[in-house]
């Protein structure tokens, strides 16, 4: 398995940001990592090596990244302002930054799907839904959708619009709506053992089937908990079956 590590100073963010890829060919597959994890944290949990073959393959390129939520809502010391503010730079970073640095390792008609697990899988959705002219659909794993259970009360602009729980029941610009609805990758995966909440991905689903926007609820079992035993199983399987 190719695999290549490179880093930039981030204008967006003004920190150099490294990111993984894995691979030389097939749509690319955009990691964010979980809660307050970084851009090798796929590779040290070997869930890179269950995709191993689907990269040799060439049906996937992955491209995995750091997050910022320890400059943001994992850092309790930080002024709640602040924390969002550094979210919205995070999000141009990865607009402006990342998906220019994917299309220049790819094409620019390579299929961009974001991935992520737990906390990760919030961002996920959260950049798929805001920029659905960028990105071209999504899988999320284990998530919850309503950024308020990060934000210890804070609630601002910048937090409604980064959750996707509160924006998208609001959501009626049209031309967007269509974006979102052209996707055939929204999956919204996760387990019913300890630690996950299936019903957050009930309940955001039901707001994506009330917009009309078409969606994969999969709800795995008890036997399932929020940890990476069940990623390394959900991710591969998906991608197996459904690219």
């Amino acid at each position: 398995m190719k695999r290549e590590l490179q880093s930039w100073f981030s204008p967006s963010l003004q920190k150099e940001m490294p990111i993984a890829t894995y691979g030389d060919f097939g749509f690319a597959l955009l990691l964010v990592p979980t809660a307050a994890a970084d851009y090798l944290e796929y590779e040290r949990f070997q869930l890179m090596d269950h995709l191993a073959p689907f990269i040799d393959a060439g049906r996937v390129k992955v491209f995995s990244i750091d997050s910022i939520n320890n400059d943001s809502w994992m850092n309790k010391q930080l002024d709640p302002r602040y924390q969002a503010v550094r979210q919205q730079q995070w999000n141009n970073y990865i607009y402006n930054e990342v998906v220019p640095f994917i299309r220049n390792s790819t094409s620019p008609e390579t299929p961009i799907i974001t991935c992520g697990a737990s906390f990760g899988a919030l961002h996920s959705m959260n950049l798929f839904l805001k920029r659905p002219d960028l990105i071209n659909g999504v899988i999320a794993m284990s998530g919850v959708y309503d950024l308020t259970e990060y934000t210890n009360g804070y609630f601002d602009e910048d937090v409604y619009f980064n959750s996707p729980q509160h924006y998208m029941s609001n959501l009626a610009d049209h031309g967007i709506l269509e974006q979102i609805r052209q996707s055939r990758h929204i999956h919204i995966l996760t387990g019913s053992g300890s630690y996950e909440d299936p019903h957050a991905s009930g309940r955001f689903a039901k707001i994506l089937y009330d917009k009309g926007i078409w969606y994969e609820l999969d709800v795995w079992g008890a036997e399932w908990p929020h940890d990476w035993n069940t990623w390394r199983a959900m991710l591969p399987h998906y991608l197996g079956s459904r690219f």
